[in-house]
């Protein structure tokens, strides 16, 4: 599946490379994708169920642009919107798109004639001895007199090696780099909104269960020190709940600094101050999982990753460049021809007699450049060779990213499901001890190992869940996030090269 989008973005690069076909240089092939498994082992047809919930892989599926909506969070969705419109980052690279757009379309220009029109108007005298030479010197100063000339030059240089077009296609090469670039950070923005998003409530759930077991903690220490008061205890049973709630109570300042970190980086996704943050806060109830999942064939992987898509356009564009350094050894051909009309007076300027022309055809060949064009030519091979490694590189990378969301969402259904049975295994465990020490049966250091453990299972609990979130997230990013199902970047101002 190679998304139709992607298709009709690179039409413009594809005809580039074919009209430069006959050029000198490589013709740009992009490599063929990976036909290896996605992961060691086959894929599963869905995750453990972990919280009633398991997630269901399907092959093939295609992806929605606007993917963050399968968490039916308003609060998600409207942030988005918001940063979409006003990321900084994001604005950059819509500019730094514009200017790569505009120079391809000055560069086109490069394969057309050159025209130019002028009008000259000359006042002058010549001097009495510059008649001497014809026989008749003059006596007495000549009279001044005006000259105009209109005139109409044109100028071009024959592309017989292709030189120029190949200059053309690797311009149009960067244009779709700089493209693919403004979709990865569409991708990469949106993300990381969904992720830091999923911090929050995640950080919101942990302050809350440790919260709880504070205020457990508070009550426990409420009645020892009751107790200490009628002789019940003694007073080091009182001291080590204190010291129990004070470590409860130091734990919450690093997560609370964490929160506030986190609604700060969102700020900076949405485009504006921390103190200009009015977001609505998130929670882990507020974000849904989403249940069916994408699992995309590696051939469409490379057609939907923006990075893979970018470093194939590098490695368009030092294809290109060779064909470049190759022209530039070979000779170049060029003609002018100038035509107007020169007179002393504007009525006699366009007469016939008053006509005046020249053709020039001119060949250069290079013979000694003291080895520069040689070593530029070495240089271009050298940048081809590192951006065929750059784009192999990025592809692993790619094929990485996707083994290990589609790993971790296994892995972190069976980790939910362990963090629920220790959950609810803790609170089992405190409830009875707490129980039993009030009965005389446990004594108060069981209980304070009780309630560890119970904080340790709520909060590994919390994250569990949230990881969840996360990877999934994670699996859509890797994926390609849909970029070609949105409309947010126009097609290509000019990708097409005469």
């Amino acid at each position: 599946m190679k998304p139709t989008g992607f298709l009709k973005r690179s039409l413009p690069l594809l005809l580039a490379g074919s009209v430069a076909g006959c050029a000198v240089g490589p013709d740009y092939l992009q490599p063929a994708a990976p036909q290896a498994a996605l992961t060691p082992t086959p894929l599963p047809a869905q995750t453990l169920a972990a919280g009633g919930v398991a997630q269901v892989f399907e092959p093939g599926a295609d992806i929605a642009g606007d993917w963050w909506r399968l968490y039916h969070s308003p609060e998600l969705d409207a942030l988005i919107a918001q940063a979409l419109a006003r990321n900084p980052s994001l604005q950059a690279a819509q500019a730094t798109l514009l200017q790569a757009e505009e120079n391809q379309r000055a560069d086109l220009g490069t394969l057309m004639p050159s025209l130019s029109a002028g009008f000259k108007a000359q006042r002058g005298q010549n001097s009495m001895d510059s008649t001497a030479g014809s026989g008749f010197a003059a006596t007495k100063p000549l009279p001044a007199y005006t000259l105009y000339n209109a005139s109409l030059s044109v100028s071009y240089a024959l592309d017989i090696w292709g030189g120029a077009r190949r200059g053309l296609e690797s311009v149009a090469a960067q244009t779709q780099y700089q493209r693919y670039e403004l979709e990865a950070a569409y991708l990469t923005l949106t993300a990381n909104i969904v992720t830091a998003a999923i911090q929050e409530a995640s950080l919101r759930a942990q302050i809350d269960a440790t919260n709880q077991v504070i205020g457990d903690e508070r009550q426990q220490l409420g009645i020892l020190q009751n107790q200490l008061s009628l002789g019940g205890v003694a007073q080091a049973s009182v001291l080590q709940q204190q010291a129990a709630l004070a470590a409860s109570e130091a734990a919450l300042p690093p997560l609370q600094a964490a929160l506030a970190q986190a609604r700060n980086q969102l700020a900076g996704f949405a485009g504006v101050v921390p103190g200009d943050f009015h977001a609505a806060d998130f929670t882990l109830d507020s974000l849904h999982l989403p249940v069916t999942l994408p699992v995309s064939v590696p051939s469409a992987i490379v057609a939907q990753r923006p990075d893979i898509q970018a470093a194939s356009a590098q490695l368009h564009e030092a294809s290109a460049n060779v064909g470049v350094a190759d022209a530039q050894m070979l000779p170049q051909i060029s003609l002018t021809a100038d035509i107007g009309h020169e007179a002393v007076s504007t009525g006699d300027l366009f007469m016939p007699q008053t006509l005046l022309w020249s053709l020039v055809a001119g060949v250069t060949q290079p013979i000694f450049e003291g080895g520069q064009l040689s070593a530029k030519r070495k240089a271009a091979l050298a940048a081809l060779r590192a951006s065929g490694a750059q784009y192999q590189a990025t592809v692993i990378g790619a094929f990485q990213n996707v083994a290990d969301a589609l790993s971790a969402l296994q892995y972190d259904a069976m980790t939910l499901n362990a963090a629920d049975a220790a959950a609810a295994a803790a609170a089992q465990s405190l409830a009875v001890t707490q129980a039993q020490y009030r009965l005389g049966g446990q004594p108060l250091s069981a209980v304070l190992i009780a309630q560890t453990n119970y904080q340790n299972a709520a909060i590994a609990q919390v994250k569990a869940s949230a990881a969840r979130l996360a990877d999934t997230a994670a699996l859509y990013q890797a994926l390609g996030g849909g970029w070609w199902h949105r409309k947010d970047v126009a097609a290509s101002c000019c990708g097409v090269i005469p």
